[in-house]
């Protein structure tokens, strides 16, 4: 869920100019290595013209789902965070036959235009959108002996970051990917002094990432048509 561009108080602002090149190799990039999908195309116009925020991945940030999914091998995939299905319907391309995307999802209203993006895109078999707020739902799938999942995603409030990771390492096994989107929030993640409940969470997750020996772990920052933020990736190795 990236926010519009902007200039933090605490560190030397960029240019906008460096922000508009950043766009532009964006896009540039998207050009040339992300090939045209109707059904990907379809549900950004779903989302341009509806209600819903335009925070969705960057269709190179897809890509990199579909490919992170594809070198893992998923077969199972979790998703927490669906807005309008972008996300989930790159993750569902990636999938073999019998293949299974959960995507949870707070808003009905979100749920149903997802829903309908993804019948459009012809996952509908792969895709099943589960609503109501992400952690009473992960908690329903953990007394119900949800099956372990290959890769995780998580893009929902970053406040609950850290209940989603530890409910995401219940349902892993050595070998599963935890992805975790819009950790760097525009550099507010340096500061220590925030009371901002987004900042407070994906700092908390940091440091279950750095305390967890399950795991392994790094993240990068991102620039581009999603502004400045970033993915942290968790590898659960026991």
């Amino acid at each position: 869920m990236a926010q519009a561009h902007g200039y933090s108080s605490y560190t030397t602002p960029i240019p906008k100019e460096a922000y508009d090149k950043f766009d532009e190799v964006d896009n540039w990039i998207c050009d040339s290595l992300v090939p045209q999908d109707a059904g990907l195309e379809s549900t950004l116009k779903t989302h341009g013209g509806s209600v819903l925020d335009p925070i969705n991945v960057h269709p190179n940030q897809g890509k990199l789902l579909y490919l992170l999914a594809k070198m893992n091998n998923a077969k199972r995939i979790l998703e927490v965070g669906t807005l309008g299905g972008y996300s989930a319907i790159w993750l569902a391309k990636a999938l073999p036959s019998g293949g299974k995307v959960i995507t949870l999802e707070l808003d009905p209203k979100s749920a149903a235009v997802a829903e309908s993006n993804i019948k459009n895109a012809g996952f509908e078999d792969k895709v099943e959108v589960r609503v109501g707020p992400a952690l009473e739902t992960l908690e329903k799938m953990s007394k119900g002996g949800e099956e372990k999942f290959d890769l995780v995603f998580i893009d929902a409030d970053k406040e609950n970051n850290p209940g989603y990771f530890k409910r995401a390492l219940e349902f892993s096994r050595a070998g599963t990917l935890i992805v975790v989107d819009n950790v760097v929030r525009r550099g507010r993640v340096v500061d220590a002094g925030s009371e901002d409940p987004n900042v407070l969470g994906i700092r908390k997750l940091f440091e279950m990432f750095k305390n967890e020996k399950r795991v392994e772990t790094t993240a990068i920052q991102t620039v581009g048509g999603k502004g400045w933020d970033g993915l942290a990736f968790a590898l659960v190795v026991e």
